[in-house]
């Protein structure tokens, strides 16, 4: 189990001077008692030695959203969440609650991006999941995958967790997806006053 406030760093190689691929793998949920194992991957090329920080909310519980980072460099990974299940619930019956939407990658999300939606909810016994876009059902499963994202998936998102006892759903997330076109003219627009204040 982890302690309160746990600042675990992993020996993980990496080449990238600033590498911002990672991503962090983690069971959707736990039992009290139980161990678990994190892992932090990135596509960065891996050297000899190379440090990584894991960082977690400020929770008394270990339940929480974990995030990891390269020591010494500002960016930090998008965040997952883990549920840690009670022991009493494998002995009672209960309808889903605690379901949570995440996002992956989390901040800035470009056109021709690939997203991962993640639904994870506390219920016994387990529940179904359904994806909903703008009140439209579009999908099921625990993981939505969204490929080659375009400006026709900018909407609001939410999942719906349900078994036999009842259901419940997420918050809504909206997509808010930048055109690439318009980054690479921002882009030129900062080249051209960088000129004009060198001339």
């Amino acid at each position: 189990m982890l302690s309160n406030n746990q600042c675990m760093t992993a020996a993980l190689d990496i080449m990238c001077v600033l590498c911002s691929d990672l991503q962090v793998e983690a069971p959707e949920r736990v039992t009290e008692g139980d161990s678990v194992r994190l892992t932090c991957k990135s596509s960065c090329t891996l050297t000899d030695r190379a440090t990584f920080i894991w960082y977690r909310n400020s929770q008394r519980e270990d339940a929480g959203r974990y995030s990891c980072a390269q020591h010494e460099h500002t960016y930090i990974s998008p965040a997952v969440h883990l549920s840690v299940i009670k022991k009493k619930l494998l002995s009672s019956l209960d309808p889903p609650k605690n379901v949570l939407l995440s996002i992956s990658p989390c901040c800035e999300i470009v056109e021709g991006d690939s997203v991962a939606l993640t639904c994870s909810s506390d219920s016994n016994p387990p529940a179904e999941i359904s994806w909903f876009k703008g009140g439209t059902l579009v999908g099921s499963g625990r993981i939505y995958n969204i490929s080659n994202i375009s400006s026709d998936h900018s909407e609001e998102y939410k999942c719906k967790s349900r078994n036999k006892l009842g259901e419940k759903y997420s918050d809504a997330v909206t997509l808010n997806i930048t055109c690439e076109l318009m980054m690479v003219w921002f882009a030129e627009v900062l080249d051209v006053t960088d000129d004009m204040m060198k001339a």
